[in-house]
């Protein structure tokens, strides 16, 4: 097959490279420029470092190497996502975006028509059953990734490998240390994937700016202190609020009078909730699940973590629905995505967002 491998330097897309060549693969190397430029020059960490560890890779089993840049797609789609979703006070997902706009959307269009298959380092799995390809949650379920690849479509599914999906995370630094990788003791990447070493509020106080307001206590009433933007906070939020006498939690805002509103600890009575509500559900494999997922129990995730949620899933109009999680739900945060999965937790079947 003719494989284009997206390695980024870091341990998990260097090991697929090295699994691909021990099968008798030669795939051609692309390394993804995606930090941010604009006015003002380049943003963020340099690529040098990673390009430098790839290329060793690439010299090391005689493959192709090619370095690509998406620096404008990126900032026109995903960039343009988070700033927008922010400002109106909502809270984005920009590492979902990218997968769906720029590793398998932009790349595939430009530089990936001429490939088989596309493999990256992503821990999911990508398994042909009952005739049709689906998204499958990982061996390692505590580094599983399917929920930042539940928007991406079938057509893309269909020419996606995830090599090292059926491996644990230890098992592929144990084959990178075997095998003399440079990246086999380099940590996991962490944080929103276009910013690099840029702090997260310095990024949205440059393009949105600041907007003081009042942070009130949503029991009482009192006003406890000051905010610079509603857009710096999201629910479930603790840190970063300057108050005392806490733990403090965002538990809401008002975007119109820019109020933000905190709560004195977590009260699982008030502040943890069973009903989520979901919009624009997307489904990868099978798209008419749609009109047959009413009053079914599906699991689902509305954050990154290893553990699953159970819920029964009401329609309430053309393109919304509700689920009723079986458990109280912590941080329920409009704007991020709903990602939902078979009962056993098998399959990832699409996402939706939270309104």
């Amino acid at each position: 097959m003719e494989i284009a491998a997206l390695v980024s330097g870091g341990v998990d897309s260097s090991v697929v490279a090295h699994l691909l060549c021990e099968q008798g693969e030669k795939p051609t190397v692309f390394y993804i420029r995606i930090g941010m430029e604009d006015e003002s020059g380049y943003m963020g960490c340099s690529a040098e470092e990673d390009i430098e560890i790839t290329s060793f890779i690439c010299k090391k089993y005689g493959l192709k190497f090619e370095t690509v840049s998406l620096q404008k797609e990126y900032w026109d789609t995903v960039v343009a996502y988070t700033l927008q979703t922010v400002k109106k006070g909502l809270t984005p997902n920009p590492d979902v975006m990218c997968n769906k706009l720029i590793k398998f959307g932009a790349f595939i269009d430009k530089y990936g028509s001429g490939f088989d298959k596309i493999a990256t380092g992503h821990y999911a799995r990508n398994l042909f059953f009952d005739g049709k390809y689906n998204l499958a949650t990982a061996f390692d379920k505590h580094k599983d990734q399917t929920d930042f690849l539940a928007q991406i479509s079938y057509a893309q599914l269909c020419k996606i490998m995830f090599p090292i999906g059926d491996l644990p995370k230890a098992g592929v630094r144990e084959i990178a240390a075997r095998e003399g990788l440079p990246s086999a003791a380099r940590k996991d990447s962490q944080g929103i994937c276009f910013l690099g070493k840029i702090n997260y509020n310095e990024f949205i106080r440059k393009y949105l700016g600041t907007k003081p307001g009042k942070i009130v206590d949503r029991d009482s009433g009192k006003v406890l202190g000051l905010h610079q933007g509603y857009w710096f906070h999201t629910i479930g939020q603790r840190k970063g609020l300057g108050l005392s006498g806490g733990p403090w939690y965002v538990v809401g805002k008002d975007i119109d009078e820019n109020v933000v509103y905190v709560a004195n600890g977590y009260d699982t009575e008030e502040q943890y909730g069973r009903e989520i509500p979901l919009k624009a559900l997307h489904f990868i494999t099978d798209p008419e699940l749609a009109g047959k997922i009413d009053g079914k129990r599906l699991a689902f995730k509305i954050r990154h973590t290893p553990e699953f949620n159970f819920a029964t899933v009401t329609r309430t109009g053309y393109d919304s629905y509700v689920l009723h999680s079986e458990n109280k739900i912590q941080g329920i945060a409009p704007g991020q995505f709903g990602v939902l999965y078979d009962e056993e937790c098998r399959f990832c079947l699409g996402s939706g967002v939270i309104e």
